[in-house]
């Protein structure tokens, strides 16, 4: 099998992984790294949504050739204390209902609150319409997106 040199959370990791594995299976199987979970495998519901560089990407979707020398941060990685203003926010609002999905919402809403820190509500129903929830916590989840935006730095 072929080596990869991937950098996860700020630390440089090797794995041993065929070279069509995914890197949502790379993260939870190789790296155990579980908070990226597994909703469709085909990049469409945006439980896998990890940091690739800063952007959001499902990770069910690459390879480790396609990450590797780039930046993942996955939501293990997001803030050492919880206490990203994303994640601050989800707590405020209290967005869980199941809370499967919410490791993908919470990567995708802080990607994009990088990208455009003062968004209008269209803006972030837009930027987080590719992420699935099955309790359809939609209305919380886009008022915690707008709490984040007021309250990040």
């Amino acid at each position: 099998m072929p080596t990869y040199q991937l950098k996860v959370n700020g630390v440089s990791k090797t794995v041993d992984v065929s070279a069509d594995t995914p890197v949502l299976w790379v993260l939870r199987d190789h790296l155990d790294l579980v908070g990226t979970k597994y909703g469709c495998g085909i990049g469409q519901c945006g439980a896998c949504t990890i940091h690739v560089d800063g952007v959001a990407m499902r990770s069910c979707s690459l390879t480790p050739s396609q990450v590797e020398g780039r930046s993942l941060t996955t939501i293990e990685g997001l803030s050492e204390n919880n206490d990203h203003p994303v994640q601050q926010a989800w707590k405020e609002v209290d967005v869980p209902q199941c809370g499967y999905c919410q490791a993908g919402q919470i990567m995708t809403a802080s990607a994009f609150l990088e990208q455009n820190p003062d968004p209008s509500e269209e803006e972030v129903k837009n930027a987080m319409h590719g992420n699935i929830c099955r309790c359809a916590s939609y209305t919380r989840i886009r008022t915690a997106v707008m709490t984040a935006a007021q309250n990040m730095d």
